[in-house]
């Protein structure tokens, strides 16, 4: 295998976020007194929530603002009167205690890790990201997590890329790949830094984007063998 730094998303890629997402949803109306019409404003919640993230990555809205707006915006349009901001803080302080780890996550970090160096690479907060790391216990295979918090930009953004690979103990475009679920910010960001990526597509969508991913797997553990097979068949055509 001719990679030696693997650059992983975190989100939806080694952690199960959707259902950690409604666990700590659910957990955090129940602590603020609230039992009826939750699944409904779960589902209007995802909607706010995923647009506020596009503009974030677009640069058009601050985290900060997003944490808090996608509870105010939510509670706002149901008529709901419980405060965004305490919303907020239970939410993403019962994210850690809610980590699901996606199949075959724990096997390809260790695969992997073996071979060279695994990072991370997420939009996600910082502190919430490194104790849900911690909590997955994913830790011990990961060599360093590079947040859009801390860098200052987010994916997309080749700056984010460039700010990530300055963690590695080595970095090199040719023996670099980037893992990720989704193409508008794992495989586009790839494609505009000029490095390889591997596309996880576990639902087995259709790609009508304009990223154009290197690999696709739709299990992670079909990951280490799939970058070591192309090599493979490239040194034997």
């Amino acid at each position: 295998m001719k990679y030696t730094l693997f650059l992983f998303d975190l989100d939806d890629t080694l952690l199960d976020f959707r259902a950690s997402e409604k666990r700590s949803f659910m957990h955090t109306m129940h602590t603020l007194g609230l039992r009826d019409g939750i699944d409904a404003l779960f589902t209007r919640y995802q909607e706010i929530n995923v647009d506020l993230w596009k503009r974030f990555e677009l640069g058009t809205v601050t985290k900060d603002f997003l944490k808090v707006e996608r509870f105010r915006k939510s509670f706002q349009e149901n008529a709901i009167d419980l405060d965004p901001e305490l919303a907020s803080r239970v939410y993403l302080e019962s994210l850690p205690d809610t980590v699901v780890l996606l199949d075959g996550a724990k096997q390809v970090c260790a695969a992997l890790s073996a071979i060279g160096e695994v990072g991370i690479i997420t939009n996600g907060v910082e502190a919430i990201q490194n104790r849900r790391i911690a909590a997955s216990g994913l830790g011990g295979y990961i060599s360093f997590v590079a947040t859009s918090e801390a860098c200052g930009h987010a994916k997309p953004d080749v700056r984010f890329f460039e700010y990530a690979t300055k963690m590695a103990s080595a970095f090199n475009k040719e023996t670099t790949v980037i893992i990720g679920d989704r193409l508008d910010a794992d495989i586009l960001g790839a494609n505009r830094y000029g490095i390889d990526s591997c596309w996880f597509n576990p639902e087995r969508l259709a790609n009508t984007s304009a990223a154009v991913p290197t690999y696709e797997v739709s299990s992670l553990l079909d990951i280490a063998a799939a970058l070591n097979a192309v090599q493979v068949n490239l040194k034997q055509a």
